[in-house]
């Protein structure tokens, strides 16, 4: 079976004071067109995305640099709510192991990952680290988080949908758009069971 995780571009949810996705229909058949175009724009970081160690580290690697390993393959979804501490994120990495899956862990609930649990997560080697916030830290001081897992050479995989998801472990397809040179992308991100 295939979860879709991922969130409605145009009525995603944006970290505040990013541009909302907006489109605009270029071509319309209704009109008389050869055929329908739509253009749109949108931040990389809006909805569904992920992010690169170039998001926050200057010099680090961008989208198109990461290749597609930590983006696809098994991957544990936790249920955690308010902030991640240092005991959860070991819990966490301990039932993923049991699993194995430990390569790649999903936060569902309204979870704050904190800089103590980012430093487990970055000491256990995991490829990618997501939840269903725009962001991994803090919303009003999400830098030192990012520092810790993009320093490690994890990426983000921010804004999935996790709220029908069962704990336990999946098959994570999570590929970013090939953007050369961003330090983010919009993702279509999906389980299989």
């Amino acid at each position: 079976m295939m979860i879709d995780i991922t969130q409605e571009v145009f009525s995603c949810k944006v970290y505040p004071g990013d541009p909302m996705p907006s489109r605009k229909q270029l071509q319309n058949l209704a009109q008389g067109d050869v055929c329908n175009l739509t253009a749109f724009s949108m931040c990389a970081h809006n909805g569904t995305h992920v992010d690169a160690p170039a998001h926050f580290i200057s010099g680090g690697k961008t989208i198109d640099e990461m290749g597609l390993e930590p983006f696809v393959g098994n991957c544990f979804v936790a249920r955690c709510d308010g902030n991640v501490t240092v005991e959860d994120a070991a819990d966490i990495m301990e039932r993923a192991r049991v699993v194995g899956a430990s390569s790649r862990i999903l936060i569902a609930g309204k979870a704050t990952v904190t800089a103590e649990a980012a430093q487990v997560f970055a000491r256990s080697g995991i490829k990618l680290l997501g939840n269903e916030s725009q962001t991994v830290g803090p919303e009003d001081a999400p830098r030192e988080v990012h520092l810790i897992l993009l320093g490690a050479g994890i990426v983000l995989l921010e804004g999935i949908v996790l709220k029908d998801v069962a704990e336990g472990k999946y098959l994570l397809s999570a590929a970013p758009l090939n953007l050369a040179g961003c330090e983010g992308a919009p993702c279509r991100a999906y389980l299989m069971s």
